[in-house]
């Protein structure tokens, strides 16, 4: 093998195209300038020199005339959350947060006994009365 050979071989990692993100300050930005274009053209080389695509534009112009004040800010991916789902899990949080002070009530009632029981056996009267 020759020097020939390992100089063609390009260990170069070439960086792997990201997805352009675009502020609801830019989508405003170029939407008002496609807007304004009025020659035959002249949204295609706003669309080049931006960077965006004729789906990008028609899915901004419709975010745009929907209701809201954060109409063209990026929308959450993945599943909606469901109102039953949400329903289930603030329940479990209360029956957790229910079950620990059951506990600690019990662990107080527990020591109210034997500090009871411990003031009977060295004759000190303890007045105690349940609140309900």
């Amino acid at each position: 093998m020759s020097s020939d050979d390992t100089s063609s071989v390009h260990s170069e990692v070439v960086p792997r195209a990201q997805r352009r993100r675009f502020s609801p300050a830019d989508k405003k930005r170029i939407l008002e300038a496609a807007d304004r274009c009025s020659m035959p053209g002249e949204i295609g080389a706003l669309m080049r020199r931006e960077g965006v695509y004729s789906l990008s534009l028609r899915t901004w112009r419709r975010q745009r005339e929907s209701p809201g004040l954060e109409a063209l800010a990026p929308k959450k991916n993945g599943p909606k959350p469901y109102e039953a789902r949400i329903d289930a899990r603030q329940l479990a949080q209360v029956t957790r947060e229910r079950d620990r002070l059951q506990a600690r009530l019990n662990k107080a009632l527990l020591v109210i006994d034997v500090q009871k029981k411990l003031a009977a056996l060295l004759v000190t009267p303890i007045e105690y009365t349940e609140k309900s």
